[in-house]
């Protein structure tokens, strides 16, 4: 009794030397990556670029990633889990090296969409590396901890960033970000990689099969909701320098703290409870975050909405990633990953470039209220499930 006990406790265990090591190549790669996040609408102003530029190379970023995700997908299952992660590390970590010398605008456009292609791969990849090393038992949780990997680089990353390109040129800035996507790849290499094999009495996979069905409820959802990253990333350094409002390296810190704090118990709540506990919650404190940012008197109020924006997201994404992957099969583990990262950059991108074109026309201001507009048709949306008894399993 004693033994079976011992050996469905190993088998339940989240934190094993293959998980920890995930964990930290995902932190070192988005480190890097959220160090790029506010410094690049810096550099395209210094290149000479307007707004609707930056709302362009954020976009072209997110859709070339968006291509490449179901490719990526089918890769993870035909290819194997570590060439796809490593190949797509590889090329994340040439693209922003190039970024050091590019003196135009144009070459800039061309790498970011190249940065989107090793975003793809690495980004599908290392989720459903997390999937499958959690037990499913503990999925909601397990990916609540993955996620705070990329979460304490987010605490440091867009502050390191900008405190760095006071002090530093972009082509130093851009080195280090590379250098730090290098140790994620030589951190990949030291992972045991599951193979998870194909059922034989698998349907075959349709011949145009660019994402998994019983992800796409959750994705859905989670494009409203990601279109706010667009006016964050983008634009809010600039919206308030344009208010004179200080602090803004202090605002992604406050975001990725209280990240951390929903991530920690929102996991669980989602694997006991199920999504309706952490959604609408979840949202609504997105949606709040959002009307603060319309408003945006002060930086006491700047440091509000990081706060409530982080406890939003951080409840809400690991729940809709573990719903994603909840009811797709072994083999389509890889598939649910990409369709809800899909869904992900689409709407980063989508929000990146709308908000551009809503910034030339209208100012930063109507970014917010457009945002808040988004994340409460996502609250819609999720009523409208429900109503129609279309509640997913929890």
């Amino acid at each position: 009794m004693d033994q079976t006990l011992a050996k469905t406790s190993k088998q339940d265990k989240i934190w094993t030397r293959d998980f920890a090591l995930i964990c930290a190549a995902n932190f070192f790669i988005f480190l890097g990556f959220q160090m790029t996040l506010p410094t690049i609408p810096l550099f395209v102003q210094e290149l000479g670029g307007s707004d609707k530029l930056i709302g362009v190379i954020t976009g072209i970023f997110t859709f070339s990633a968006l291509l490449l995700r179901p490719y990526a997908g089918h890769s993870l299952e035909s290819k194997g889990r570590q060439f796809v992660y490593m190949l797509g590390l590889a090329i994340f970590v040439l693209s922003v090296g190039s970024f050091a010398f590019i003196f135009s605008i144009v070459f800039l456009i061309l790498m970011r969409m190249v940065q989107g292609i090793g975003w793809a791969f690495s980004t599908t990849a290392t989720g459903t590396i997390a999937t499958d090393l959690i037990p499913p038992k503990r999925r909601g949780e397990g990916m609540g901890y993955f996620g705070l990997s990329g979460n304490i680089a987010l605490a440091f990353g867009p502050s390191l960033g900008l405190a760095l390109v006071g002090y530093l040129s972009f082509t130093q800035l851009f080195l280090i970000c590379s250098s730090l996507g290098f140790v994620a790849l030589i951190l990949s290499s030291k992972i045991r990689y599951k193979k998870v094999e194909k059922p034989e009495n698998a349907v075959a996979t349709p011949r145009f099969d660019i994402f998994e069905r019983s992800a796409i409820k959750p994705s859905l959802l989670l494009f409203f909701i990601t279109t706010t990253f667009g006016g964050i990333a983008s634009f809010l350094p600039l919206y308030t320098a344009e208010k004179g409002i200080g602090g803004i390296e202090f605002y992604f810190f406050v975001f990725a703290m209280f990240l951390m704090v929903s991530r920690s118990f929102a996991g669980r709540l989602y694997d006991k409870k199920g999504h309706i506990f952490v959604f609408l919650p979840g949202t609504t404190m997105i949606f709040s975050a959002m009307l603060f940012l319309v408003w945006l008197p002060g930086s006491f109020v700047l440091y509000i909405a990081a706060a409530l924006y982080g406890l939003g997201f951080g409840t809400v994404q690991p729940a809709l990633q573990a719903w994603s992957v909840s009811k797709a099969p072994g083999h389509r583990k890889g598939m649910a990953n990409a369709t809800f990262f899909s869904f992900f950059d689409l709407g980063v991108g989508v929000g990146a470039i709308t908000f551009g074109q809503i910034a030339f026309l209208f100012g930063y201001k109507f970014i917010y209220l457009a945002s808040a507009i988004s994340v409460f048709l996502s609250i819609l949306l999720y009523l409208v499930l429900l109503i129609r008894g279309q509640k997913p399993a929890t």
